[in-house]
């Protein structure tokens, strides 16, 4: 059986859609997307009935979709239609028909209220959308009418069916104002209308909350019809009768979420804040919910006490400013606050036996930003009324930081895990901000408890209290300058103290150190007393992350104080990376902490230290070379080559010296002789090149052998000089036989650095001829399957443009071919190829007055650039490049004025070019434009995006809210 016969109409929908969109083609297209098994078919369908929603036809077939006959699916399906039509489609609906399609409405919720609650629904939400087109003017009392008609005896539904109905379309009405498409002006008009109708509302709901006949399903209709309400930002004070009885409801377990999700949105509107009256009245009934809150927790009831938290922060976060200002009853605001410090600290472990003291840490943030907004007089009264509660906070916060005891530590799952660890970080964010408030006694008072419980000889401590303590220690130094505290030198006399027998009270310390790693560097003295545990770590794969990191820290911001203890870290080091203790990220990471260390130290030491170092590693690599290649020799020559580049990244014995701009990076002399970085690579240059002679076709090997170079040369600079003409040598070998775009980008870095001086230009000139060539050989076989080295070459080509435009003066060079390649990649589907080749032609086109053959080729081959630019703004391309391709226009419209004027007005001409929604006068309009600004760059970025719109149809649409 053919497509055709499985769905009529999905198929030919391309051909004749008008004659498609019949009830019975909706039906089959319907059970076909439900229950055909081919995802394919299923896709079609979807694709073919999005189509028939919009349709003229959906007026016609909506209706009947709808029969009693129907299945759900298929009413459903129909009432969305209607929704659709009404809302994205109103001005196709004559004036006069208004009044008949609000009749049909009624009268289809009204036969619903009894039948599906899906179909129900989504009437309701096509009735709200046609009311809010309607209203003020053509439905002036709307929501008056609705409760009128829903509330008439003479329907054939029951009392409970109709006050359903009528709930849910209240309900629906504020969500779909929120998400309506409605002009901004419109929206106003509607919000006000709305605001007025709430008269008709509310009283309907505090009769329906307060009536002991009504049933809990009612009830509960009521909550959320008020918690849809409150969102179109109702004065408070008219809410305060529905509050008062939604706290009323919150003893009703069967309505607790509901009344909680109530009670919060309404406190939590932004124009709450102006009925402060009211807000001290809802004070009270917040505190009136402690004993509630108790009982939930002491019977392990998540969900209540989680409820009533959101209620007690909804009010203290949103609105913590407003109650502060009310001085005379900051007693009752205290109260509050103490109700969320309780919530803050609920027993049990996050996330296993609760979920609520997440919640609160946002309160504590806004409360002390609020009082420290105050001015000196009225901010020196509540620090003293709440510097005490701050300095709880912490205790509280520290003992929720806590781990638990490691035998239910073991039975946490690996998600459980992970939520405790972005909690602890959550609570160190927190402890930081705290640190504003209560200034360097924090310090003082987490070191005289750390302090008390080491020394205490009365009990034996916890792991998990010592590692709470250090842990907000390490929170407070990571992000604040403790350099002036006068209690780090007795807490780096205590780290040694502890006895660390668990891997997160060891990972805490170590932690803690790395954080304390700048104060060392003030401190040298001290050094020694933690790096030995530093060291003693790194032996320690559970360790592994910690420990390294925190040496890394210390050799970057001690490195001038730690020659004495270089060869004992060194030696360390050499043992650990031998005997395979760390991944191989953390081995890069180790290397880069040598490469610190080594570079505070003499040459000759520098170099004695890489050859005990290095040698094992080369001796490896000497005999990977000679094996034949196979997976696993592969992963042991990457991971070697790693370890060099990351040496080499960190390892630097002069100190760069930027300009005030920061555009060329200059050196100091290095006076003690060669680089040793560039000795040790010259030594290796040999090896490199035979592992490379049997690798060259695997992209990973290629890759790891020029990070070795490109890191060298961002770290050495002018130092790197002496092995410029080996390295075009091999790079030119290299591309030739096989190219990768690894290559490219470390031709790029040469280029940026070396191609200005002109004892380097020779070979530099020399290896950008040779990888052009081969490229632009690679283009005429088909450059499609190479995106990466068409994305590399068109940077390396506006980097030459950059640093060096005699590069394109060349005779050697074939512009033209460049040009047109060029061009060629504006058209890839890849984003990041299309930005760099975008790149190109911006650094290209201002060089058409000083490079001849430049100037030539734009002259001959500009209009075929300006007609692929023209087609991707037409719609070709991504709506996220249209930046990329008005940079392009700018730089024409600037750099080639006369020949633009002409060139855009040919181009435009033909009829449905660059798209076949524009007008004549559209592209007119444009061109006049773009012709029209020669300075402004973000304007031109403006009109094609304008343009670009109106290219692909989106130009006023929904689409183009977040463009």
């Amino acid at each position: 059986m053919d497509r055709r016969e499985e769905q009529p109409g999905a198929a030919g929908a391309g051909a004749a859609p008008a004659l498609d969109f019949t009830v019975e083609n909706v039906e089959k297209a319907l059970h076909q997307l439900y229950y055909d098994p081919n995802i394919e078919n299923k896709n079609l369908a979807q694709k073919w009935l999005m189509q028939a929603q919009v349709s003229p036809q959906a007026w016609h077939f909506s209706w009947q979709l709808l029969q009693p006959d129907k299945v759900p699916e298929i009413q459903y399906f129909g009432a969305s239609a209607l929704h659709i039509k009404i809302s994205r489609y109103w001005s196709d609906i004559p004036t006069d028909q208004y009044e008949s399609l609000k009749a049909q409405l009624f009268t289809q919720i009204t036969r619903f209220a009894s039948g599906s609650k899906i179909v129900l629904t989504r009437l309701c939400v096509a009735l709200a959308s046609l009311a809010l087109s309607m209203m003020p003017d053509a439905w002036p009392c709307a929501v008056a009418d609705m409760v009128r008609l829903f509330q008439a005896e003479d329907s054939p539904v029951d009392g409970q069916g109709r006050c359903l109905a009528l709930l849910e379309l209240l309900t629906v009405l504020p969500e779909e104002f929120q998400t309506s498409r409605l002009p901004q002006y419109r929206k106003g008009l509607v919000r006000t209308s709305l605001a007025v109708e709430c008269g008709a509302v509310f009283p309907l709901l505090e009769q329906l909350l307060q009536q002991p006949s009504s049933p809990s399903c009612v009830r509960q209709k009521v909550l959320k019809c008020f918690s849809s309400w409150v969102q179109l930002e109702v004065p408070l004070q008219d809410c305060e009768a529905l509050i008062q009885a939604a706290f009323a409801a919150l003893q009703d377990s069967e309505l607790f979420d509901s009344s909680v999700e109530a009670i919060v949105n309404a406190i939590s509107q932004p124009d709450a804040q102006r009925y402060v009256n009211t807000l001290l009245k809802l004070i009270p009934l917040v505190l009136g919910l402690q004993e509630q809150l108790r009982q939930a927790v002491q019977n392990g009831d998540m969900e209540t006490s989680h409820g009533i938290c959101r209620i007690a922060v909804a009010l203290g976060e949103n609105h913590s400013r407003a109650l502060l200002d009310q001085v005379e009853h900051w007693q009752s605001f205290l109260a509050l606050v103490n109700m969320i410090m309780f919530c803050t600290g609920i027993p049990g472990h996050y996330p296993v036996n609760e979920t609520t003291s997440s919640l609160t840490l946002t309160f504590w943030y806004t409360l002390q930003d609020d009082i420290l907004s105050f001015e000196a007089e009225k901010q020196a009264v509540y620090q003293q009324v709440y510097r005490p509660v701050y300095f709880q906070l912490v205790d509280v916060l520290l003992h929720k930081a806590q781990f638990p005891s490691d035998e239910e530590y073991g039975f946490w799952s690996s998600d459980e895990k992970e939520q405790f660890r972005i909690y602890r970080v959550d609570i160190s964010d927190t402890l930081m901000y705290v640190y504003e408030m209560l200034g360097a006694e924090l310090l003082s008072n987490l070191y005289d408890k750390l302090g008390r419980l080491l020394t205490s000889s009365e009990e034996p401590y916890s792991w998990q209290h010592t590692e709470a303590l250090l842990y907000g220690f390490q929170s407070i130094a990571e992000t604040i300058d403790v350099n002036y505290s006068d209690v780090v030198p007795g807490l780096i006399g205590l780290i040694p103290r502890i006895s660390i027998s668990n891997v997160q009270l060891a990972d805490t310390v170590m932690f803690t150190i790395g954080a304390l790693s700048e104060w060392l560097a003030d401190h040298p003295v001290m050094i020694n007393s933690v790096l030995p545990l530093v060291l003693h770590a790194l032996g320690n794969p559970e360790l592994s992350v910690s420990s390294v990191s925190t040496l890394k820290k210390i050799c970057r911001e001690c490195k001038y104080d730690l020659p004495p203890y270089a060869a004992n870290i060194v030696a360390v080091s050499q043992d650990v990376l031998m005997k395979q203790i760390h991944k191989t990220s953390q081995c890069m990471w180790l290397m880069q902490a040598l490469g610190f260390l080594l570079s505070a130290l003499q040459v000759e030491e520098i170099l004695k230290n890489l050859h005990s170092l290095i040698s094992p590693y080369i001796q490896q690599l000497e005999k990977l070379a000679e094996e034949t290649p196979n997976p696993s020799n592969k992963l042991a020559i990457v991971h070697i080559l790693g370890l060099l580049s990351n040496l080499f990244t960190t390892l630097d014995v002069s100190h760069h010296e930027d300009d005030h701009e920061g555009s060329e990076l200059r050196k100091l002399p290095v006076p003690q002789g060669p680089n040793p970085v560039v000795v040790v690579l010259q030594q290796v240059f040999q090896l490199i090149q035979k592992v490379l002679s049997k690798w060259l076709n695997d992209a990973q090997v290629v890759e790891a052998v020029c990070a070795i170079f490109e890191k060298s040369v961002k770290t050495l600079l002018d130092d790197f000089a002496p092995m410029v003409p080996q390295l075009c040598e091999m790079l030119g070998r290299m591309y030739s036989t096989i190219p990768q775009a690894s290559a490219l980008d470390l031709t790029r870095q040469l280029v940026h650095i070396f191609a200005h001086e002109p004892a380097h230009f020779p070979p530099i000139e020399a290896l950008f001829l040779l990888v052009t060539s081969v490229t632009l050989t690679l283009f005429q076989q088909g450059p499609r399957d190479h995106p990466d080295i068409v994305d590399s070459f068109m940077q390396l080509l506006a980097q030459a443009l950059k640093r060096k435009p005699d590069l394109f003066l060349c005779e050697r060079l074939d512009v033209k071919a460049v040009f047109q390649c060029a061009v060629l990649a504006l058209k890839f589907p890849e984003a990041p190829t299309v930005k760099a080749s975008c790149g190109f032609f911006t650094e290209l086109l201002p060089r058409c007055g000083e490079v001849d053959s430049v100037g030539k080729v734009v002259q001959e081959d500009g209009r075929m650039l300006l007609i692929a630019v023209l087609e991707a703004i037409g719609g070709q391309a991504s709506r996220s490049l249209m930046d990329c391709f008005a940079d392009i226009l700018f730089a024409l419209n600037k750099h080639c004025f006369s020949l633009l004027s002409m060139w855009i007005k040919e181009a435009l001409q033909p009829p449905g070019f660059p798209s076949a929604r524009l007008s004549p006068e559209q592209k007119d309009t444009f061109s006049q434009q773009i012709l029209r600004e020669r300075v402004n760059k973000r304007r031109v970025k403006e009109m094609v995006k304008e343009f670009t719109l109106l290219c692909r149809g989106l130009h006023g649409t929904d689409y183009t809210a977040d463009y």
